[in-house]
């Protein structure tokens, strides 16, 4: 009889500790969700799993996890980016103004465009660093003013598919062996910002002034220009991001990419970034937009009204921050126990 209630209270153990790896392991957690959602939906219709349609939307994915993995840093921080779309807006419609005004050949345009992301993010960085204004409000206000650039340098025109050079939207339709050239570079960039976070001193310096940046300048961490680099990195990002909408949509507006902001910080957020800094990856928030994506898929393929996908996007948000601060909350309470012992 005993040892059937020891055997019991082992598995219960080994049940809750399974469960806790699951908890705290959002890469895992994801990845089984997107499994389930896809063999779900792909049951109720099957157009879903079609080639074509995966290619469509995993492009899609690829630019919001492009701009989401400059988010993850500026998040790990312990720092917000509200302007992402914006920025997203004014490259995407800078870059493809200058192509149908021919003023500058495509990669040239592009380098242009990397360059407004670049001095955007950096832009934000002065204001959080050195003017000290808390990240949420800067990037709230740099959003708008941002946007006011791109309507100004718009001037009411729009960009029109076919004034852009020949064929310059078939990069985000092409493929190698069904993989889509957007999916293969964000891979790539995902890879590259996994190991640079994992390996080097930048990486752990992001981590040590989001868990305690009074604490990282004891040991010689630069606070603020850690923090001005997380943020320029992320113009750099949302100037591809801005870039590949260009390629994707070919039209191209003043208003390109808004509401974009709440769909990225929902894949870094829901990707197990945590949003009081310190801990997250972007293999975690890459996966967070990969379910983003095919949620937002599956539910136009199941014909249910697209203006859920707000509430989705919030709810997903509160959902995220809920179980962060329950985990948080666990771990100190494991850690005062271990300390009585």
């Amino acid at each position: 009889m005993a040892s059937n209630v020891a055997m019991a209270g082992s598995a219960r153990s080994r049940a809750g500790s399974i469960v806790s790896r699951l908890m705290q392991s959002r890469e895992l957690t994801l990845g089984i969700v997107v499994v389930v959602l896809c063999g779900l939906v792909g049951y109720l219709t099957p157009n879903f799993l079609v080639l074509g349609n995966l290619q469509s939307v995993t492009a899609m994915i690829a630019i919001i996890a492009i701009a989401g993995l400059g988010e993850t840093l500026v998040i790990i921080t312990k720092n917000v980016d509200l302007s992402v779309e914006s920025t997203m807006g004014v490259v995407a419609y800078c870059v493809g103004n200058e192509l149908t005004q021919k003023h500058l050949t495509v990669q040239e345009a592009w380098i242009f465009g990397l360059a407004i992301g670049i001095a955007l993010g950096a832009t934000n960085g002065v204001i959080v660093t050195i003017l000290k204004v808390p990240s949420i409000v800067a990037t709230l206000g740099t959003m708008a003013i941002f946007r006011g650039i791109a309507f100004f340098v718009a001037n009411g025109r729009d960009v029109v598919l076919g004034d852009l050079p020949d064929n310059y939207t078939d990069p985000a339709y092409a493929s190698f062996f069904g993989v889509p050239y957007f999916v293969i570079l964000a891979l790539a960039l995902i890879a590259v910002m996994a190991v640079i976070l994992k390996y080097t001193s930048f990486g752990r310096d992001l981590y040590a002034v989001g868990s305690n940046a009074d604490a990282a300048a004891t040991i010689g961490v630069r606070a603020r220009v850690t923090v001005f680099a997380a943020f320029t990195i992320g113009g750099f990002f949302a100037g591809i991001a801005g870039i590949l909408w260009g390629i994707y949509f070919g039209g191209i507006d003043s208003t390109t990419a808004g509401g974009e902001s709440l769909v990225v910080i929902a894949a870094v957020v829901v990707g197990g970034v945590s949003i009081t800094g310190g801990s997250g990856t972007v293999i975690g928030a890459a996966l967070g937009a990969l379910f983003l994506g095919l949620v937002n898929n599956a539910l136009g393929v199941l014909s249910v009204d697209q203006s859920w996908l707000q509430v989705f996007y919030g709810a997903v948000i509160l959902i995220a921050v809920s179980v962060d601060a329950i985990i948080q909350r666990q771990a100190q309470l494991n850690k005062a126990r271990s300390r009585i012992r």
